[in-house]
């Protein structure tokens, strides 16, 4: 958990760190609808070079947006498979006969059992995870131990390959854009930008100021709550509880202890915050002032029409092509 970055601002001084807070959620919103627009992997490719290129020259490192991907893992190999399995539109790309044995499955059971077993001794478990899946489909694709007997058929299709890679793609930008957002941005400059942004909404009677706020204070909690959970963690680690061990009862009684004292901790977070809040005579609803004002500077125009002319680039070229 102590990995985690989402919410989570790290301190720097390059020039998105500088840019108006207003620019950054304005161009992401541009930047998620381009990526939407996409219509060819060459061009997918070519926004994730931008994507690497924007970090690269906002020295940002490329490890704490891998660590922000971490948790849409599941999603992203979830979003892959089914694709993959349930697309069947376009030509056949691979076609192959599940022909196995029950030694190949009892193989694979104990490829799968080992690391079970071992994965919490690997510090490089991404790897080693997709290592087991690599052992795993050799053994079921290239192995015959024993009588075989026909399963099934496997079959991948174009568009269903064609889809799995642009979706998995399309999440890895829009995350690492959301990422840089959070990591660039203080929590109060992101209320404040909020704010400027969703203020049209007040025409239609929406309090905007509070909304703001409300996003703002989740996304600024998320990282703080997670360093809770983690302490707790480790201080039931030192009196013996395993939370990768035990039956699934054991589990459940081990997550049980975790939620209690972390619901407590958000409420005391919670009325703290209330305290600070009315001390400095917040008062929801009425007018107040900044000590720090938002500045539009140059690098912010220049942003702003980068980013419209990203979109309207692949609005035309998914017009022509």
């Amino acid at each position: 958990m102590k990995n985690i970055v989402i919410g989570r601002f790290i301190p720097g001084n390059s020039f998105l760190y500088k840019m108006d807070p207003r620019t950054k959620i304005i161009a992401l919103i541009i930047l998620m609808v381009a990526a939407f627009m996409i219509g060819t992997f060459t061009q997918m490719f070519i926004g994730m070079m931008i994507i690497l290129f924007i970090l690269i020259i906002g020295r940002i490192s490329v490890k704490r947006v891998y660590l922000g991907l971490r948790p849409l893992m599941f999603l992203l190999f979830f979003t892959f498979s089914f694709q993959i399995f349930f697309n069947t539109q376009g030509e056949i790309v691979f076609d192959y006969a599940l022909n196995y044995s029950i030694l190949n499955f009892l193989l694979v059971g104990a490829i799968i059992f080992i690391w079970i077993v071992t994965k919490k001794y690997i510090k490089l478990k991404l790897i080693y995870f997709l290592f087991t899946v690599f052992i795993s489909f050799y053994v079921l694709i290239n192995l015959e131990l024993g009588d075989v007997y026909r399963v099934g058929q496997f079959t991948v299709y174009e568009q269903g390959l064609e889809t799995a890679f642009f979706i998995m793609m399309r999440l890895i930008i829009i995350v690492t854009l959301s990422t840089i957002l959070t990591l660039t941005t203080k929590p109060t400059d992101l209320n404040l930008g909020l704010e400027a942004v969703l203020k049209p909404l007040k025409y239609v009677r929406v309090n905007t100021e509070e909304m703001a706020m409300i996003i703002a204070l989740s996304l600024r909690y998320i990282p703080t709550l997670l360093d809770e959970a983690n302490k707790i963690m480790l201080a039931q680690a030192s009196r013996g509880v395993d939370f990768t061990e035990g039956k699934l009862k054991d589990k459940v009684m081990q997550i049980i202890s975790l939620l209690i004292p972390m619901f407590i901790i958000s409420f005391k977070r919670s009325d703290e915050l209330a305290d600070a809040m009315e001390a400095r005579s917040f008062v929801p609803g009425k007018m107040r002032t900044r000590l720090h004002l938002l500045t539009w500077t140059a690098i912010d125009t220049f942003t702003i029409i980068f980013s419209i002319a990203m979109l309207t680039l692949t609005i035309v070229l998914r017009v022509v092509y």
